[in-house]
């Protein structure tokens, strides 16, 4: 009936130097913005209708150069601090191998896969979820329900507390859901917005 495409947004600056980005608002970097059409392709034979996103600009970014890909400049965006990535606290800004040679790999892989383990005065993943999927609901779904496809662009975790909704993915589960830079998941959903097919791309 609809299809909902989850696009993670492409390389950022803070992404290829390894740092914990968080809320911090980072451009993309010359590499993510070159990959762009690379991207683009994946989606050149899908029918698009509304386009959802978040203030970061690396999130903007990855729509305006995908859209403009595909010759979509004129969709309508919704932009949503919803689906902005998980806070991450004081950890934003730090190299990720300096955080784990003082705290740990395991702590750090909690902090950042973990269902409900924050890092320090930061968001863990339920949090995300819990201003991410009530977003969807209210914004996402009647769109959905129209027979409309929906192109969701986001940071990896307002990504993965999605496809925890949409998939019923455990608590336990979503700790090894992994999306890469540019990577994305298309649903073919059915009337009631189960899914009849999930396509990794």
């Amino acid at each position: 009936m609809a299809k909902l495409i989850l696009l993670r947004h492409l390389q950022s600056q803070w992404n290829k130097e390894n740092k914990f980005t968080g809320w911090t608002d980072i451009p993309l970097s010359d590499e993510g913005r070159a990959s762009a059409s690379e991207t683009a392709q994946k989606l050149k034979n899908e029918k698009i209708d509304s386009v959802f996103t978040s203030p970061l600009i690396r999130n903007k970014e990855t729509v305006d150069l995908v859209l403009e890909n595909l010759g979509k400049k004129d969709l309508p965006i919704q932009i949503t601090p919803a689906l902005n990535e998980r806070k991450y606290g004081l950890l934003q800004g730090l190299d990720k191998e300096e955080v784990k040679q003082k705290y740990g790999a395991d702590q750090v892989h909690l902090w950042r896969r973990s269902w409900d383990v924050a890092p320090p005065e930061g968001e863990s993943l339920k949090d995300v979820y819990n201003r991410a999927v009530p977003f969807y609901q209210e914004f996402v779904e009647p769109v959905l329900h129209s027979g409309k496809n929906v192109l969701i662009v986001g940071s990896h975790n307002s990504l993965r507390a999605l496809a925890k909704y949409i998939e019923n993915i455990s608590e336990d589960e979503i700790i090894n859901y992994e999306i890469p830079f540019g990577g994305m998941t298309v649903y073919d959903l059915d009337e009631n917005l189960k899914i009849r097919k999930k396509e990794i791309r």
